[in-house]
């Protein structure tokens, strides 16, 4: 889809590795803060870059209001719920692929 995914997560090491092993992500950034998770996407955007922000608690919002694309899990806060452009009812990572591939050819047809 020639999109790089990097998990930026307030959970410890040894579950952010596990699951990132497990999705098949090879860059990881654990234990971090609420500002930590913003000023990688701030990070990110100053390389030229357009970033996507998955996140479904309060912890993620100052990240998703950074983010370009704002997309929250359904489950999460309602903070985090607001701040989205897309809010996913189910906690399914391939429904964010079905959603950038929709978007996509939307896009194309336009």
């Amino acid at each position: 889809m020639k999109i790089e995914s990097i998990m930026v997560t307030g959970d410890n090491w040894g579950t952010a590795n596990s699951i990132a092993k497990e999705v098949g992500m090879k860059t990881v950034i654990a234990e971090a803060k609420p500002d930590t998770k913003a000023e990688k996407v701030k990070e990110l955007q100053s390389k030229g870059l357009t970033v996507a922000m998955v996140g479904d608690g309060i912890n993620d919002s100052p990240a998703l209001v950074a983010a370009e694309v704002r997309m929250a899990i359904g489950v999460g806060t309602y903070i985090a719920i607001e701040a989205a452009n897309i809010v996913f009812i189910q906690s399914n990572l391939e429904d964010m692929i079905t959603a950038i591939d929709l978007s996509r050819k939307t896009l194309s047809r336009i």
